[in-house]
């Protein structure tokens, strides 16, 4: 018998007009946007529809209730029980709501608490740090590149791996055309740039402010589903491991090699990602081992037939 992970992906670019339609047609995502209302004390389709395309708390949320809602349609329509869960970067809230570590709605509320901790530092702090996803870029040749960094005195960390050819790497903006020059040099390509930066070491300042004034206001409690690691590739179990995830996402790098090998590990042979994804699903060190589904706005949109 085959073995399912769902995996939540971390958050993109992405506008109202992307996934409104869903959003408000969808009886799995109207379900999950009234337990953010609820959550929030205001409309969450409201906010999202007159508000700019950032990553703000809204966005945020609104991304939170996708990735959950398509879970939903998921198990409904496509007849799959994920044994495992696994989210990354942003993702990570996602499977602690899907996993029953903790309450949907309590999750919206962390997840606004924490946009506005972050947004409030970010606008102090480190504003000059980006992280840059690079693709097409294969170890030896990013190594190349981060080498003359170095030589240079530039500073940077890398704050994600995903593929042998798919990087993310934090550092101060002032370097970031130079690097996108020196990467399409030896060949590779460099898509999205995050604003704020994330997941890297730098930011322990955050973590530790993040885990003063946000974290002891939730209680996390052991998941209904298991919940791998994207940092290590851990099998977490306990609440207490749950928070200690979410709070170390800050400063970790996540790290795809490691969730990788826990899912062969554990015997999964089914993966399906659930929610507005632009990357995961391509990466070949998955579809190297693993039935890859897709499971986003549009798919669940499309007229299909009940599982059995």
């Amino acid at each position: 018998m085959s073995r399912t992970a769902v995996v939540f992906p971390g958050m993109g670019p992405s506008s109202f007009a992307d996934v409104g339609r869903f959003m408000t047609v969808s009886p799995f995502a109207r379900r999950r946007v009234a337990q953010a209302d609820a959550a929030l004390g205001h409309s969450l389709l409201d906010e999202l529809r007159s508000g700019p395309d950032e990553y703000n708390a809204a966005h945020q949320i609104g991304f939170l209730v996708n990735s959950v809602a398509m879970a939903d349609w998921m198990e409904a329509s496509l007849g799959f029980r994920p044994d495992v869960c696994v989210g990354s970067s942003f993702g990570e809230r996602a499977a602690v709501a899907y996993s029953g570590a903790l309450p949907f709605e309590e999750v919206v509320a962390l997840t606004a608490e924490l946009a506005r901790c972050e947004l409030d530092y970010f606008q102090r702090e480190h504003r000059d740090l980006v992280s840059q996803l690079v693709v097409r870029t294969p170890q030896e040749r990013l190594d190349a590149v981060l080498a003359t960094m170095s030589e240079d005195g530039e500073w940077y960390e890398v704050s994600g791996y995903f593929d042998p050819g798919v990087h993310l790497v934090t550092m101060h903006e002032e370097h970031l055309a130079g690097f996108k020059r020196k990467v399409g040099d030896r060949g590779g390509y460099c898509l999205t740039t995050m604003r704020p930066a994330a997941h890297a070491g730098v930011l322990a300042p955050l973590r530790a402010r993040l885990r003063d004034e946000v974290f002891p206001k939730f209680s996390f409690t052991a998941p209904a589903i298991p919940i791998i690691s994207d940092q290590d590739g851990s099998l977490i179990s306990e609440g207490t491991e749950v928070g200690a995830l979410l709070e170390a996402s800050t400063d970790s790098p996540v790290h795809w090699g490691h969730i990788r090998d826990r899912l062969v590990d554990e015997g999964l042979t089914r993966i399906c990602v659930a929610g507005p994804d632009y990357l995961i699903h391509r990466l070949g060190l998955l579809r190297n081992d693993f039935d890859v589904v897709t499971a986003g706005p549009k798919d669940a949109l499309k007229p299909r037939r009940p599982a059995r």
